[in-house]
């Protein structure tokens, strides 16, 4: 039915944070819940035009912190399931896109509201357990994240159909935000739970149909996100979510001519093969397709003289080391002033002996596993080759355990060289490099930290006074889509910080505002005249 009213949707406002202190009904309520997910193995089908499809090609999911424990098993897909969910999406289309902004909107609040309320605890239990992620953790990305990315996303929405063209006398313009023809192809990291809900949901919010491809260790709470979406009414076919392996998709989805757009968070080095492989195909396509994607970062902190060398600290513990690093706007290099540097290392070094390590089921570990057996070898690697080179010297850490998880101990480097390579690569690990840097070079520093690395997604400056932080600010304009002063560069909120970076990070599509959500539409503008001319001839044509 078409709408009656322009409606105004509920005012979005971001999730308030659970604390799970002792003593609290949600913390009884989630440690029961995740021992209950740790004895019940679950089968997690693909889902694909509304039906689970199953392969009988079963894959274990095994918590990354107790590696020999199964939590259950995935139906792994091949290029036949991605033809069938590319079959279904394109069926739902006309009816997912001719259907009433409102409707849909609908859904959405839905959505939130039932990861508000009953499934709060699974996700953040499911979270926990598929990505050893401690609770806050979880609960800040898996619960409160993807609740303000369903909320806001429907009020970016609104806000984009709001807006309208002048009309002058005799004249109605109007713009029309159509969704865009063909199919999305989402493609979703492990890492935030958050960002694998809102990469398939923000394009779908628009009204386009989506093949929603979740990464492999992130597969377990990818199940409670399509349960949810399900419940909330989604139409079939509109999110089809396939477990297949990165190339199988690529290569199917890419060759199709329906494809009309990629959102992406992942590897720099995936994202660029994936968009070479579109320029490759672009003669295929009905639609030049949008690409959007987030592709990680070489975090920054950079400490003036003037700056509160407690503050630092607690940024750095926390920017560098919570979720072991493997967050894309984790601090991975820090520069600080000799003159600070040894009250910094002091109290840096008394934070990390503090950190306690271990499963996230126990509450009072800080510290959890990295995601699976291939990061472990590949952070180790990097560890390993540090120690047998002169430039650099480890001054804590650089131990690891793989006995019963993927632990690595929250490492720090000093390196004489602020080029070398573990000031410039990005490892999505417990590993922080720093550059001890003469504190009267300041403006140096600034030149050194602006050129280092190929990334910019998140950076922050350490400063008391004003004029350093108007310098830094100005300096390091493209080194970070997402600048902090005074603050950790991690933790950006939905409606609050927009998040993306440029550079070798992406393309900047700031995730969590309407900026993101105009990517997926493609504008129509219709003029209708009232009283069109009935004569070709115009006034200068007259001779007198």
């Amino acid at each position: 039915m078409p709408a009656t009213g322009f409606y105004n949707v509920p005012e979005p406002q971001n999730e308030q944070i659970l604390s799970y202190a002792p003593g609290t009904r949600e913390r009884d309520e989630l440690k029961q819940l995740i021992w209950d997910f740790r004895k019940n193995k679950t089968e997690i089908p693909m889902f694909i035009g509304g039906r689970e499809v199953r392969t009988g090609k079963l894959i274990e999911i095994n918590p990354p912190h107790d590696h020999q424990h199964i939590l259950g098993y995935y139906h792994q897909g091949a290029e036949k399931e991605v033809g069938l969910a590319i079959d279904a999406a394109i069926k739902a289309r006309e009816l997912w896109s001719s259907m009433s902004w409102e409707e849909r909107a609908s859904i959405f609040l839905k959505a939130a509201d039932l990861l508000s309320g009953p499934y709060r605890l699974k996700i953040n239990a499911a979270t926990m357990l598929g990505q050893s992620k401690n609770i806050f953790q979880a609960e800040i990305d898996a619960a409160c994240e993807l609740i303000d990315f369903l909320r806001y996303n429907v009020k970016f929405m609104t806000d984009l159909y709001k807006y309208q063209p002048y009309s002058p006398p005799g004249v109605w313009n109007r713009l029309e935000l159509r969704p865009l023809e063909g199919f999305i192809f989402a493609v979703t990291p492990f890492n935030f739970t958050s960002i694998a809900g809102n990469l398939p949901t923000s394009p779908a919010i628009m009204g386009n149909v989506v093949v929603w491809k979740p990464s492999a260790t992130q597969v377990y709470s990818a199940k409670v996100i399509m349960d949810v979406l399900r419940e909330a009414g989604l139409p079939d076919g509109v999110i089809n979510m396939v477990f297949v392996p990165g190339p199988v998709a690529g290569k199917t989805v890419l060759s199709h001519p329906d494809f009309s757009g990629l959102h992406y968070t992942g590897s720099t080095q995936v994202f660029q093969n994936l968009w070479k492989t579109i320029g490759q195909n672009i003669h295929q396509y009905h639609s030049y397709p949008r690409i959007v994607g987030e592709t990680g970062g070489k975090d920054f902190v950079i400490v003036h003289e003037s700056a509160d060398p407690q503050q630092v600290v607690t940024a750095i513990s926390r920017g560098a080391f919570e979720y072991q690093g493997q967050k894309c706007s984790a601090v991975s290099r820090a520069y600080i002033p000799d003159t600070l540097w040894p009250e910094i290392k002091n109290m840096l070094l008394e934070d990390i002996a503090s950190f306690k390590m271990g499963g996230p089921e126990d509450f009072t570990n800080f510290i959890n596993a990295v995601i699976d057996d291939h990061a472990f070898k590949r952070i180790n690697g990097v560890i390993r080759r540090i120690k047998r080179e002169k430039v650099a010297k480890i001054i804590a850490g650089g131990r690891s355990y793989k006995g019963t998880g993927y632990f690595i101990e929250p490492t720090v480097v000093v390196s004489s060289d602020p080029f070398y390579f573990a000031m410039q690569e990005e490892f999505f690990g417990p590993l922080l490099t720093l550059y001890i840097y003469p504190a009267d070079k300041y403006t140096e520093a600034l030149e050194i930290c602006d050129k280092t690395s190929m990334y910019a997604l998140t950076g922050s400056v350490f400063a008391r006074k004003r004029e350093i932080i108007e310098l830094t600010t100005r300096k390091l304009v493209n080194a970070a889509g997402n600048f902090y002063i005074n603050d950790k560069p991690t933790g950006a909120v939905v409606g609050q910080q927009p998040f993306g970076g440029s550079r070798g990070s992406g393309t900047n599509d700031k995730a969590g505002s309407a900026l993101n959500l105009i990517r997926w539409v493609s504008p129509r503008s219709i003029k209708e005249t009232f009283v069109p001319p009935i004569n070709y001839r115009y006034p200068f044509m007259v001779e007198r």
